[in-house]
């Protein structure tokens, strides 16, 4: 990868930011590989905890200061509230857009301080939509349905501070219409193009109905990265997107 140019940096993408592609690959050499691949189609990318041990850091940086896209880097960080905030502190520092951590009162709060002065949003998640009511039981986590907790988790880590939340598309609306929303960030992963495998997420919806039910981006990578054409699998997504 190159050094990163801070002097000459490249223009920002101007593709359509309401999609982000996850970049599920297994290391930097190959997340760049893919954004070669998807070119100016895409200009928002998710990296992961899968991807930390395989540069996933470098490739953040490189994507943002050398090729002008918008970074989610997605740790869901959960600790002490010393230990959060001094690790929000140390990632602020590389200039990302989005970064999660767990959605507990005492989390976001911690988070927010070490992104104090920065334009990083902090993004609570809620339930992983890869979860459903069986696994919450296995988890000892309390009894009711899964909307119900997702809402109610949303509104106390908005409360708390979060700039947004994460949660399926399934829950966007119930999020969106929550007093506690207005003006924050709705982020779904779980989104999948009508006709595609599930895969290991287990509350979906197609990325149209994920943001007409009021979510502000939308998460995609296997359907994306795994096709025989990842930019015509991602252009035909942003086409079928509400205007």
């Amino acid at each position: 990868m190159s050094a990163s140019s801070t002097a000459n940096p490249s223009p920002k993408s101007t593709a359509d930011d309401r999609l982000i592609v996850a970049m599920d690959v297994p290391n930097a050499i190959a997340g760049l590989q893919l954004a070669d691949t998807l070119g100016d189609a895409v200009s928002f990318y998710k990296i992961g905890l899968g991807m930390l041990t395989g540069g996933g850091l470098a490739l953040a940086n490189e994507l943002k200061q050398e090729r002008g896209k918008r970074i989610f880097l997605d740790m869901k960080l959960f600790d002490i509230s010393a230990t959060v905030e001094a690790a929000v502190r140390g990632l602020a520092q590389f200039d990302l857009d989005f970064l999660t951590v767990h959605g507990d009162p005492h989390v976001v709060r911690a988070a927010k301080e070490g992104a104090a002065g920065t334009n990083l949003k902090i993004l609570g998640v809620t339930i992983l939509t890869s979860l459903d009511r069986a696994d919450l039981d296995e988890a000892l986590i309390k009894s009711g349905e899964i909307s119900d907790l997702v809402q109610e988790r949303a509104g106390l880590a908005l409360t708390a501070g979060a700039d947004g939340v994460i949660a399926s598309p399934q829950e966007a609306a119930l999020i969106r219409a929550l007093p506690e929303a207005s003006g924050k960030l709705i982020v779904t992963p779980g989104v999948r193009p009508a006709g595609a495998a599930l895969g290991d997420q287990k509350r979906v919806a197609t990325p149209a109905s994920a943001l007409e039910s009021g979510a502000d981006h939308i998460v995609v990578g296997r359907p994306i990265w795994a096709a025989e054409a990842p930019r015509s699998a991602a252009e035909d997504i942003l086409t079928g997107l509400p205007r």
